[in-house]
């Protein structure tokens, strides 16, 4: 995972330096930028692994960058880690809801930043891993056909684009049909990891998700103050 390519976008100059410093003397390949025209004019000459975003930044903040990153195609799926002020919880609610798939608060140590982009890296890799080899290629229910090892999702033989935790939320909830998913269970499985603000993240995702399947999103069923479910055919 070392041999990763890393984007910095941070305003902050010193503390640009400083984590591009020690991902670079951490064997990854990495590249700082002040703001969000620089980074996307980067992003147009080659994608890069990961993207250590910060909230606070000049012109066009993190948030709204991570919106437009979500929503293009070519970037859905790009594992972003935010950059939040250490009092600021709302913001990484936000990020969380927006599809980043970590926080960072500062202030912070390398050595727990380092610990974060490993562990981004480890479930981005087991994921690919799981959709190339998966139990099985293709999962159906009624309109929905899921082709994991494609990662493509088609509703009625349209395909759906999704996010990699718009997918990964849909193959859960398909191969878990009849079983109720908490939103702690869904935060787990799809985040990695617990936190506090997953009844919003979770709901909002969930909500993004029905949107995208059209009719059959309402295939997706609330259990009230416990999660979602799919229902198995009759």
């Amino acid at each position: 995972m070392e041999d990763m390519t890393i984007f910095v976008v941070e305003d902050d100059e010193s503390i640009r330096t400083m984590v591009v410093y020690a991902l670079n003397g951490s064997g990854y390949t990495a590249q700082g930028f002040p703001d969000g025209r620089s980074f996307f004019t980067a992003l147009d000459s080659g994608m890069p692994d990961l993207v250590l975003l910060d909230i606070m930044l000049p012109g066009e903040d993190g948030l709204s960058i991570l919106r437009r990153l979500r929503s293009t195609s070519r970037t859905a799926q790009l594992p972003v880690i935010m950059l939040t002020a250490k009092t600021a919880e709302i913001d990484k609610v936000r990020g969380l809801d927006l599809g980043a798939d970590d926080y960072v608060s500062k202030p912070f140590g390398i050595l727990e930043l380092l610990s974060r982009i490993r562990a981004v890296a480890r479930r981005t890799v087991e994921s690919g891993r799981m959709a190339a080899q998966p139990e099985n290629d293709v999962c159906e229910y009624r309109n929905i056909r899921i082709d994991e090892a494609s990662h493509i999702v088609t509703v009625d033989g349209n395909e759906v684009a999704l996010t990699r935790k718009e997918f990964k939320l849909l193959c859960d909830l398909m191969h878990n049909q009849g079983r109720v998913l908490t939103r702690d269970q869904i935060m787990e499985q799809v985040w990695g990891f617990d936190y506090g603000g997953a009844t919003r993240t979770v709901d909002i995702h969930i909500n993004t998700l029905r949107k995208k399947l059209g009719d059959d999103g309402s295939l997706i069923q609330t259990v009230r103050g416990v999660g979602y479910k799919i229902d198995r055919e009759a």
